[in-house]
Formats: C-alpha cells, sequence, structure tokens
C-alpha cells in the first residue's frame, strides 16, 4: 500500500475512533456524526497547519460497521477482558478503540493483523500515557487469535 495511502488509513481509524466516542457520549447516530466529520472536520486545519488527508471511505465503513455489529463485536471483545471486568467499566475512549480495532479483525480480513494492533496502539498512546496501550495490545492480540482463528 503507498505511503500517502497507509497515512489516510491511519487519519480515518484516529477519526473512527474520535466519531465512536463523540456517538457515545453524545447519542447521536452514526450518519449524522459521518456527515460531521465529512463536513466539517475532514480538509480542515488546526492552528493554521492543514491536516492529513483521511480515507472517508474507510472512515465510514469502520464507523457503520461498528454500530451494525456492535453486539457481536462487544461479544468478543468482552470475552477477551479481564475476569470480573465488563466493557462498560471501561474508560469511554478504549471502549472505541476495542470496536472499531475489532470491528477491522473480525471484518476486513485484507488489512493484515500486525497493522490493525500497530495502528490501535499508537491510537491508544495519543490519548493515554499509562498503561493502557500495552492493555489495548495484549486485548487485541488475543482477539485476533478469535477472530482470525
Amino acid at each position: 500500500m503507498a505511503p500517502k495511502k497507509r497515512q489516510a488509513r491511519s487519519v480515518a481509524r484516529l477519526a473512527a475512533v474520535q466519531a465512536l466516542y463523540q456517538m457515545e457520549v453524545s447519542g447521536a447516530g452514526a450518519e449524522i456524526v459521518v456527515r460531521e466529520f465529512s463536513d466539517h472536520r475532514f480538509d480542515g486545519d488546526i492552528e493554521g497547519q492543514p491536516l492529513a488527508e483521511a480515507d472517508e471511505a474507510f472512515f465510514g465503513e469502520i464507523v457503520r460497521g461498528v454500530v451494525g455489529d456492535q453486539a457481536t463485536i462487544d461479544k468478543a471483545i468482552a470475552r477477551r477482558l479481564a475476569q470480573g471486568w465488563r466493557l462498560e467499566r471501561i474508560d469511554a475512549t478504549l471502549r472505541a478503540i476495542f470496536r472499531a480495532a475489532t470491528f477491522e479483525l473480525s471484518r476486513r480480513s485484507d488489512v493484515p493483523v500486525e497493522v490493525v494492533i500497530d495502528e490501535y496502539v499508537e491510537i491508544a498512546k495519543s490519548f493515554f500515557d499509562g498503561p493502557e496501550a500495552g492493555f489495548v495490545n495484549g486485548a487485541l492480540d488475543a482477539i485476533a487469535r478469535d477472530e482470525r482463528a
């Protein structure tokens, strides 16, 4: 995959995590949030610096896919949480990361497992300074074994 396309997918993954988080805290539906990102967030800038281009189709696929299959995705995540932990107890940002990554692991067999895990671990690092990235790495590795066995 060309570097520019890889970067566009990385941006799409980060935006998908942000969109899923936004949907959870605001109660907004997938189509409203996807449209908001397309109309107002992509092709924007931060402090005068243009944002990197996003693969908007890939972004939409992740967001809509998570929403459309959330019960199955949540079960796949819950199977790999430590005993006694429920998905609802996890930070909303981590839930969004797990859901987006699990969607890719279960529905996008064309994307290598290592890419999915690496990308979402990096996203976790962008939100958290503590052990969360290691938690994401371990859980996604186990989820990948389940989903891609």
